[in-house]
């Protein structure tokens, strides 16, 4: 699915959506390095795993019209993260489909960021992006995104076990979101 991209960058009230620059892979790397903030996935990143999934980003962007951008957060923090929406593989579970997300760094966490980025997403994804449906996926132990998912008016929709969990593993089990579209006045 290819959709004419956002005008970038997309700006609330805090925080600005953007795309990627090459300043923005140490903050990113360093996020992805913290024990913390992995702590609802199998395991932390190396300098180089965050740079491709930064490249993974950037060409997701080129070929779909939207990803998974650049979190900045003026006066803060030039790079807090990401927030964005994904196009799921053909092979992933629950697809075909288009997963909101977002991965902040520790010190900004529970000041509404997330919630108030995601809204951003979810306006381009209704509006210009003419997209139906948000997915939203979380470990079950995630209470924070969960709790995000739910300010926008997500649905929790079914239970299920992370098909790259190892057997047995403790974030195996997960959740699956749904957000559709609003019906139009």
């Amino acid at each position: 699915m290819r959709v004419a991209p956002p005008a970038l960058p997309l700006r609330g009230a805090r925080v600005i959506l953007r795309e990627w620059r090459d300043s923005d892979r140490a903050p990113w790397a360093a996020l992805n390095a913290d024990p913390e903030v992995r702590r609802f996935f199998f395991a932390t990143l190396s300098r180089t795993e965050s740079d491709a999934a930064v490249d993974r980003y950037i060409a997701h962007q080129r070929k779909h019209g939207f990803g998974f951008w650049a979190l900045e957060i003026p006066g803060l923090a030039d790079c807090a993260g990401f927030v964005g929406m994904q196009q799921l593989q053909p092979h992933e579970v629950f697809s075909p489909g288009v997963e909101i997300g977002w991965r902040l760094a520790r010190a900004v966490w529970g000041q509404g960021y997330a919630t108030e980025a995601a809204r951003l997403c979810v306006d381009f994804a209704f509006g210009p992006a003419g997209l139906s449906e948000l997915l939203g996926i979380t470990a079950r132990d995630n209470q924070p995104s969960q709790r995000v998912m739910q300010r926008l008016g997500m649905v929790f929709d079914r239970a299920f076990d992370h098909p790259d969990a190892p057997e047995g593993h403790a974030l195996a089990p997960h959740l699956l979101y749904r957000l559709a579209r609003p019906p139009a006045v």
